[in-house]
């Protein structure tokens, strides 16, 4: 395909989002999904090389009330039940160890229960999302187009709900889309032709990476 194609992903100005890794999803994890343990590794190389090259990452996360006020109906009954799964102040709501850099970061619930973003770094936040969708009810939009993106790399848990819902957000906003395919759970093969239909491009974890180290050499001499 040709790099003037209105669906080939732009590593110079792209976001690394990586959704729902967090340790309650994990193997063992009260809202265990499986596979996601399995991926970690993967999302966690990714972020370690965005953040040398010096490109944004938003990390997007689910927090539940312990009464469901802020679940999807169909969660409800789930979330407030005898085990919290994601709950404020829990340790199963943090990131999975290795996304970021500093292990004692933790999540600020009331900021990022308000819509706001936390920053771990410089060009590294945490946003929360209040249903499937990354986009919806969220400033990841604006967040993106502040910081000149126009390529997301898409990375995390569980493909069948929150990352495809977000991919087709993220179509739906015209930008271009790469799915870390080894990097994301519950990954068929229908949803593969799901993707590959509506653009997004299927990558592995070393492809993104060298594609990242090409565009650092050519910033470096440039």
């Amino acid at each position: 395909m040709s790099m003037h194609s209105p669906v080939e992903p732009h590593f110079e100005s792209a976001a690394l989002l990586t959704i729902d890794v967090q340790i309650d999803t994990l193997d063992g994890g009260a809202l265990e999904i499986p596979g996601t343990s399995t991926v970690v590794p993967r999302v966690a190389e990714l972020c370690s090389e965005f953040r040398n090259a010096g490109l944004p990452i938003v990390h997007i996360v689910r927090l539940y009330q312990a009464d469901g006020s802020n679940a999807e109906p169909v969660r409800r009954d789930l979330v407030t039940g005898p085990t919290p799964m994601l709950r404020p102040g829990t340790p199963g709501r943090l990131l999975a160890p290795g996304l970021v850099s500093d292990p004692s970061d933790e999540l600020d619930d009331e900021l990022l229960l308000s819509g706001r973003a936390q920053q771990l770094a410089d060009r590294e936040v945490i946003l929360y999302k209040p249903r499937w969708g990354a986009f919806f009810g969220t400033i990841l939009d604006d967040h993106l187009r502040d910081n000149h993106v126009d390529t997301v790399v898409v990375a995390g848990c569980n493909y069948p709900n929150c990352p495809r819902t977000s991919i087709y957000e993220a179509s739906e906003r015209d930008y271009r889309i790469v799915l870390v395919e080894d990097a994301v759970s519950g990954l068929y093969e229908r949803g593969r032709a799901e993707m590959t239909n509506i653009g997004v491009k299927l990558i592995r974890t070393d492809s993104v990476i060298a594609r990242l180290d090409s565009v650092q050499r050519t910033l470096n001499s440039a």
